[in-house]
């Protein structure tokens, strides 16, 4: 190994990983039905290895280069699950990052539902299990992920190991906004600024790693090649996630979480609006026929958790639970 390879690994704390991009090919053009292009990113551990397979699934604004990829002080979770020996895939749903964006078709209504969504992560997974050998894979999902991974998992659930539910959806009954919701939203980055910012007491410091903002916005902008070309400059988003937190604080959650199997983790921050007490609660006792389901409540921390200092809290809860499930098996995928 090299001086400068092996002073870069002792510096940054772990084993360098290697990356690779894999394009799902959708529908041929002219096709009756539209089916996208999905890219699915892959970051294996130092050694190779494929044994242990994991899939994110992003949120509904920033795709999984800006999530699970990106490193915070030199250190990504994708790089944290590493070090544990997991091969990470970070999915972009159709509408985000190197995924195809929607055809241009009028009265379509809000792009990007849950059901499409979990159609996805089902193509995702079904190419995870080819490419690896695994015959199940673990699932990290945050907030509206969580909705289309949930609906996955109960639809499949002999497809999925285990699931991570960070700063997830639970039904709330209020009533039903009567707000129109367009196809799409854009998003500026000081819109993502003041959101990273939000949740936090006033009476407390912030939160965001604030140092690696200006990177992840110029990351966040070149996610869509058309970002620089609008007034103001702004990524462009399906809106169809707010639908579905619409409908489910509407008492309407978008899939049901008793069809779930798998071991399941809820991890959310303590100052997380979106995910208080009241939602885990209601979420756990939903998973009624999970035979595992742990609630982490992160002090100092937001629903954009893995982006602030307490990531490293999350990471290591989430590291806990997919290595617990690993312990006694006997049961691992194939290497190449």
């Amino acid at each position: 190994m090299a001086l400068a390879a092996l002073f870069g690994m002792l510096a940054s704390g772990h084993a360098a990983a290697s990356a690779a991009e894999h394009r799902l090919r959708g529908s041929a053009p002219g096709a009756t039905a539209w089916t996208p292009d999905l890219l699915v990113r892959e970051q294996r551990p130092a050694n190779g290895s494929r044994a242990r397979a994991v899939l994110y699934v992003h949120g509904s604004t920033f795709p999984s280069a800006l999530s699970i990829m990106f490193k915070f002080e030199g250190k990504s979770w994708a790089d944290d699950l590493n070090d544990a020996g997991f091969d990470v895939f970070g999915l972009d749903f159709a509408g985000y990052g190197g995924s195809s964006r929607y055809p241009d078709t009028p009265d379509t209504g809000a792009r990007g539902r849950a059901d499409e969504a979990a159609e996805q992560i089902e193509r995702a997974v079904r190419f995870i299990m080819k490419e690896t050998g695994a015959r199940r894979v673990s699932i990290i999902a945050h907030s509206w992920g969580t909705v289309a991974a949930g609906r996955f998992a109960g639809s499949h659930p002999e497809m999925v190991d285990r699931l991570v539910f960070f700063g997830p959806i639970a039904q709330r009954e209020g009533p039903t906004s009567q707000e129109p919701i367009p196809a799409y939203n854009f998003v500026t980055t000081d819109a993502q600024h003041a959101r990273f910012l939000g949740g936090v007491p006033a009476s407390e410091a912030p939160v965001l790693v604030e140092r690696d903002f200006p990177a992840w916005a110029q990351a966040y902008l070149d996610s869509d090649p058309e970002s620089r070309t609008r007034n103001p400059v702004s990524v462009k988003v399906p809106a169809g996630p707010d639908a579905d937190l619409a409908q489910a604080w509407s008492g309407r959650l978008p899939y049901d979480p008793a069809l779930i199997r798998a071991p399941t983790l809820i991890v959310r921050g303590a100052w997380d609006p979106v995910t208080n007490n009241a939602d885990a609660s209601w979420l756990k006792q939903a998973l009624s026929r999970s035979p595992k389901v742990d609630d982490v409540s992160i002090a100092r921390a937001t629903h954009l958790m893995h982006l602030e200092e307490g990531r490293v809290a999350l990471y290591a809860a989430t590291r806990a639970f997919l290595q617990a499930g690993r312990r006694g098996r006997g049961r691992v995928a194939r290497s190449p």
